[in-house]
């Protein structure tokens, strides 16, 4: 066995191994590792555009939680609002009702004071001429008795 005609055929051999694996393997392996890189390159882009998204969606839900805040504050502050001038309202409507009631009672009081004088004043009246009845000894005239008894009553 020669030893130059053992490394030739090595050297032969590692030759046609190289350049069947540059022609009919190498391009497979350079294929695949070419979209592993663009599969890579796709998921990191796709995770910054997630991150940015995610990003953004916290700051929008930020604002919308600080609208909601500011429009249930409003909401509140107007229900206040409202329930004031409802009890404002309601007093106002029950002070005058409250008047209403005063006014009437007090004409209704007055009235009855009126029919109780008049009574009085009959009452009075009769006493009166039945008094005079008595001191005179004799009965007057109902027809006098009668103009006696207004004129006493309009004096009274």
């Amino acid at each position: 066995m020669n030893f130059n005609a053992t490394l030739f055929g090595q050297l032969l051999a590692f030759v046609f191994f190289v350049w069947f694996t540059m022609q009919y393997v190498w391009p497979y392996i350079l294929e695949a590792l070419e979209e592993r890189e663009k599969e890579i390159s796709d998921g990191l882009e796709a995770a910054s555009r997630g991150k940015r998204e995610l990003d953004e969606a916290h700051q929008k839900k930020a604002e919308i939680l600080e609208e909601a805040k500011k429009e249930a504050a409003d909401l509140v502050n107007q229900a206040n609002a409202r329930a004031n001038q409802l009890v404002e309202d309601a007093k106002s409507t029950a002070h005058e009702e409250a008047e209403r009631i005063k006014v009437s009672a007090q004409s209704d009081l007055d009235q009855a004071a009126k029919r109780t004088k008049e009574e009085l004043r009959s009452e009075v009246a009769a006493l009166a001429v039945a008094g005079a009845e008595k001191i005179l000894g004799s009965e007057i005239d109902k027809d006098k008795n009668s103009q006696i008894i207004d004129q006493i009553a309009q004096e009274l």
